[in-house]
């Protein structure tokens, strides 16, 4: 078995060498892909444009705005004495925050009763409107015991001191936790559609049906398939993780060849799932619709985005069955917090039980082809 898959696997290799088109996917588009979505994919809150109506015009007022936009949270796009005007810029889409300051703020700071303060936001962008909000709320608590501290009505001593030590991403940047799910949903992507593509154009164009009527066990066809594009997966594993550290700082704490075994188990899968859907289509498009339909979950559910815990309780079961959740989960658990071989066991079992499935399950479909 082991020759006719080698052999196999030589005429896929020569296939692929001679379009050019697949191995551009194959090598140059991942890192592409990769740079742009590191990139892009950023959660960091910054530059909201903001509006100061500043009604009561005092030096209180004036000091508390500068203070507040003195970061790099909040940018202000225009002033104005009038309420109407902050509004007014919200529904045109000119600005996400309006910061409203009414008459009578510095009169309220000076005779030690609450100033209010109004802060609308653009709920359109939930995370820019909550992080928004939780600012202003948390300068304003800090103003006002300042405020106190400063008249001796509170008393400087008892007061909690909080120092917060974040592991694993000192600097909370939210790339570093995002390029490794970029990772995993590349290669998926990569691996499946071309695995799937490859072989329903051998269909369309009638030479699988010349393989098929050789004496090569389903086995040795199913390997030599897969080969070629698993070598090239694990290719493309090492270079999406080498870019992440270069280009975004992604660290490579844990053991490489822990994360070479479970890309190798991710490939098992993503590689059979692409042949299994090849050898079920009739044509290349049918195979790039079904890829399409089941890629889609597979990266929703995967937790790249969106955590697993905040799925309701029944779709955190299906997770489960999802391929791309265990290997985020591995690639963060390697490259971020140095995990070992005991941490990882629940997700490289899982991995390796589905790629040994779905194999066996390619392997079946090609089977009754042959019959």
């Amino acid at each position: 078995m082991r020759v006719e898959a080698l052999a196999v696997a030589r005429k896929e290799v020569r296939q692929t060498l001679r379009d050019k088109r697949t191995l551009v996917v194959l090598v140059i588009a991942p890192l592409l892909q990769l740079t742009v979505l590191g990139f892009a994919v950023n959660l960091e809150v910054e530059g909201l444009p903001t509006v100061i109506v500043d009604a009561d015009r005092t030096a209180a007022s004036r000091d508390f705005a500068a203070d507040l936009t003195a970061g790099e949270l909040f940018e202000v796009v225009e002033r104005s004495p009038v309420a109407a005007d902050g509004v007014a810029a919200l529904v045109a889409g000119e600005a996400e925050v309006a910061l409203v300051l009414p008459r009578g703020f510095a009169r309220a700071e000076l005779a030690g009763r609450p100033a209010p303060v109004q802060v609308l936001t653009d709920g359109s962008n939930a995370n820019h409107a909550i992080v928004a909000r939780n600012a202003v709320e948390a300068f304003a608590l800090q103003r006002g015991l300042q405020r106190l501290r400063e008249r001796g009505a509170v008393p400087t001593m008892g007061r909690p001191d909080v120092r917060p030590r974040v592991l694993y991403n000192p600097t909370l940047d939210s790339r570093v936790y995002f390029v490794p799910g970029v990772a995993a949903t590349l290669l998926l992507v990569v691996t499946f559609i071309v695995t799937a593509m490859g072989l329903a154009r051998e269909k369309e164009a009638g030479t699988l049906e010349q393989v098929l009527v050789t004496p090569l066990p389903p086995s040795a066809l199913v390997v030599g398939k897969t080969l070629p594009y698993a070598v090239v997966g694990m290719l493309d594993l090492g270079l999406v993780v080498t870019a992440g550290a270069a280009i975004f700082d992604v660290p490579l704490r844990g053991s490489l060849f822990l994360l070479a075994f479970a890309g190798a188990l991710y490939l098992l899968t993503t590689l059979g799932l692409g042949l299994l859907v090849a050898t079920l289509a009739k044509n290349q498009q049918q195979a790039f619709m079904a890829a399409f339909f089941i890629i889609l979950p597979m990266v929703l559910l995967s937790g790249f985005m969106s955590p697993v815990p905040n799925m309701p309780e029944w779709l955190q079961y299906a997770t489960l069955l999802d391929p791309v959740r265990h290997f985020v989960e591995i690639l963060r658990g390697v490259l971020l917090k140095a995990a070992g071989w005991a941490d990882l066991a629940p997700q490289l079992v899982a991995l390796g039980g589905m790629g040994v499935l779905v194999f066996l399950l390619s392997a079946r479909a090609l089977s009754r082809k042959l019959a």
